[in-house]
């Protein structure tokens, strides 16, 4: 039997077990067993380190670990290392743990399932939030062809922080304010901040939101989230929940595991939704 499970604080509500449940009937693959394992900040890496010394197979990591699985890791891809974030981690034998970063991939596959394109070429985007929700997932957006992206921060000072760090991609930074005078209609706008989960709206003009190619919130929910009732009631016609981000950046940790069987997605994306609205 194949072990695999996710780490995070809180994690029982986690649809991990089940999307890996259907990738494994999807693919055929056999004795897999994928649960969830709470833990805290003290005891995180000796939970780790028990894990694979009873011979787990993988693991996932989410909130609020990602930076400290970063830490743990003896080796990381250069996407994690960019991400300073780790939420994969895939055992290399003899003690040693590669850690990876499938957000950002998750992310560009989902905005491509979004806006109904097969490259992200020439896209200009918004992103909202200079956290580490950000900093994971510029490096993808811009390897698969964003021209352009505009951090806006509530404090603009993380926001230049975040630019200057990754001064070999195409960034921007402004303040809430300056976001007004964009031609909208040319970006997509990515919530990456915890608003929605705090039932918090953002200081954003409607315009922005009206005019804008896609309002994307990173998080999910079984209602729509803050931000996409904001942009709904500021005439925005597209909007997107991050649902598929989580399925997608799933799929790629599921081929990371599995001799890089990527798994088929729509069909997943569409089973976990329904059970998300039925519980």
């Amino acid at each position: 039997m194949a072990r695999f499970t996710v780490f995070g604080n809180p994690v029982q509500h986690s649809l991990s077990p089940f999307i890996h449940s259907l990738f494994a009937q999807q693919l055929h693959v056999k004795d897999l067993e994928y649960t969830r394992s709470l833990t805290s900040p003290a005891q995180f890496a000796a939970a780790v380190a028990e894990f694979f010394r009873c011979g787990g197979a993988g693991a996932n990591v989410t909130v609020p670990f990602k930076t400290a699985a970063a830490q743990l890791v003896t080796h990381q891809t250069d996407r994690a290392a960019r991400a300073g974030a780790v939420n994969t981690l895939i055992p290399l034998g003899h003690g040693q743990i590669l850690g990876d970063n499938t957000d950002g991939y998750g992310l560009v596959a989902d905005l491509k399932r979004q806006l109904e394109l097969s490259s992200l070429i020439g896209i200009h985007a918004v992103i909202l939030g200079a956290g580490g929700a950000a900093r994971g997932v510029l490096g993808p957006l811009c390897e698969a062809g964003v021209e352009r992206i505009i951090l806006a921060n509530r404090t603009l000072p993380k926001a230049q922080e975040l630019v200057r760090a990754n001064s070999d991609l195409p960034l921007a930074y402004a303040s809430w304010q300056d976001l007004d005078g964009l031609s909208a209609h040319d970006y997509i706008v990515i919530n990456a901040t915890s608003a929605s989960l705090h039932k918090a709206s953002l200081p954003l003009s409607n315009a922005l939101l009206s005019k804008s190619r896609l309002c994307y919130d990173m998080m999910y929910a079984k209602t729509p989230t803050q931000f996409i009732q904001q942009a709904r009631t500021a005439g925005a016609t597209a909007c997107a929940d991050g649902l598929g981000m989580l399925v997608e950046q799933a799929a790629l940790a599921f081929a990371l595991w599995h001799t890089g069987q990527l798994p088929e997605t729509d069909e997943v994306l569409r089973t976990v939704r329904a059970k998300l609205l039925s519980s």
